[in-house]
């Protein structure tokens, strides 16, 4: 998924608006502590169901750098994600950004690999700058990988990703990190199709609920 322009980054590209469509995103941040660190990126490409089958809809798509005018140099998390101090602070401005955000995704559902640290920094983001919070529902796709497959010994992305053979062009980047979770979503899909018949989001989010019990 390659850079998007700055008139995609304000505006995104935006489907029409059914039950049919799911959406995957992933954050860069600051830091690990989502409570205090900032969020400085976020990626999201669209699922657009055709026959009770997820596709990955790579037109239906959303990026933005969020602009950090006063972010501290800090080497070892920019080395990370690879988001230097330049594109930090020449970056959109966070209201226009989550303006942005909220406008792409619509009424879409929202899955995430480790959704709570995701999840918080974005409604911490929303609520600070725009006063509000996203009402989307999320779903954390780790449980639900270890609901489906409780014999895979895999915790993290990266032992998932490896398990499927799934490549990531590069990790900690965050339109590539999701857009190997939602490849990740497709390799479990069928399991879930076995195990729940038609798969409803909220199937989704019970069976995490599940999954959360056998993590190990």
């Amino acid at each position: 998924m390659k850079m998007l322009t700055r008139l995609r980054q304000r505006f995104g590209t935006r489907q029409a608006m059914s039950a049919n469509r799911w959406a995957v995103l992933d954050v860069e941040s600051s830091g690990l502590d989502p409570r205090h660190d900032r969020l400085i990126a976020i990626a999201c490409v669209a699922l657009h169901f055709e026959q009770g089958q997820p596709r990955i809809h790579f037109g239906d798509s959303f990026e933005v750098v969020l602009r950090q005018p006063d972010l501290p140099h800090d080497k070892a998390n920019i080395l990370l994600h690879g988001i230097g101090v330049g594109a930090q602070r020449g970056g959109v401005e966070p209201q226009a950004a989550l303006q942005s955000l909220e406008h792409w995704l619509a009424d879409a559902p929202l899955v995430a690999f480790h959704a709570a640290f995701d999840e918080s920094l974005v409604q911490r983001a929303m609520q600070s700058v725009l006063g509000h919070r996203l009402a989307n529902p999320w779903v954390d796709l780790d449980p639900v990988a270890a609901a489906l497959q409780p014999k895979v010994q895999a915790r993290s992305l990266d032992e998932w990703l490896d398990h499927f053979g799934i490549q990531c062009a590069v990790r900690h980047q965050a339109a590539a990190d999701t857009l190997a979770t939602a490849e990740l979503l497709l390799k479990l899909w069928p399991a879930a199709r076995m195990q729940l018949g038609s798969v409803e989001f909220g199937a989704l989010q019970r069976l995490a609920t599940q999954g959360r019990w056998l993590q190990r």
